[in-house]
Parts: C-alpha cells; structure tokens; sequence
C-alpha cells in the first residue's frame, strides 16, 4: 500500500470510523485509539481492496472488532459526559439520540449506526458483520424499538 493511498484512506474514512467505535466505546480517546489501531492494521497488513466500498467495509469491520476487544478488555464504564458529543453527523442535532444509541447492547447499536447513519442495506451488514439478514433485521427491530423507550424515558 503507498503512502498515498493510506492518506487517502485516512482523510475519506477517519471520522465514520470514529462514529462507529463510539457506538461500542465510552470515551472519544477510546474511539480514536481504536480507529487509531486499525489503521496501524492496514499499513501492516497491507490489505488490497479492490474499490472504496471494499475499503469502507474492512475498515468498518476491522474498527468494531477492535472496539470490542477494547471493551472487554477494560470492562470499565466512564460516565457519557466523557464522551465526544462533537464527532461530525448526524449525532450534532440530536445528543439525546448518540447517548441513546451508546446505551444500547453492542448488537443493536451497531447494525442501527451502520444502516441509518452509514446508509448500508440489511443484506451488506449482514455480509459485513458475517451474520443472517434474519439476524441483523431482528436485531435492527428490537434496536429501534430499545431506542423509541429510552428516548421516551429522558422526554418524562
């Protein structure tokens, strides 16, 4: 891989990275390690991808494999007001809604991220995550519906 095509890789995917590992981490210094660790996988592992989308879902892959292992690795839950409200996207008009989605199970808060805020099918996340599309529509179901009941409890 050229240095070329890493900055590439850096500057088009950097911040979707940092998203998605704040689905599964508690603090934005987690994320960015995290997001950090998986590009130091691409230079050494040096993977060929045969277009952006290839590279967009190894990537995405390889950062919510990584924040997992982070996660059960630290088994600590900082409190949400250490976390990066800040991060670009969709999570800038509804805080409410990113501190939600972080409350979820990392099952449901993944295939949510990924088919909302990514604009992947059923079918991709299920190639993506190696799971049934069965799986990921349940678990996309039983997300939205965990979601709807934590946004109604922080309403009353």
């Amino acid at each position: 891989m050229t240095q070329d095509e890493l900055v590439w890789l850096v500057e088009t995917y950097s911040s979707t990275l940092l998203r998605v590992a704040l689905t599964r981490l508690p603090t934005a210094a987690d994320a960015e390690d995290v997001v950090q660790e998986v590009f130091l996988k691409v230079l050494d592992r040096a993977p060929r991808f045969r277009d952006g989308e290839h590279a967009k879902a190894w990537l995405i892959r390889a950062t919510l494999n990584q924040a997992s292992d982070l996660r059960r690795r630290r088994r600590d839950d900082a409190p949400l007001e250490e976390t990066a409200l800040s991060v670009p996207g969709p999570s800038e008009e509804r805080p409410d809604l990113l501190s939600a989605l972080r409350s979820l199970p990392p099952a449901y808060s993944s295939v949510i991220h990924l088919y909302y805020y990514e604009g992947y099918s059923i079918k991709e996340i299920a190639k993506l995550l190696a799971l049934p599309a069965a799986t990921v529509g349940t678990r996309l179901a039983r997300g939205r519906r965990r979601l709807g009941e934590l946004l109604k409890e922080e309403i009353l």
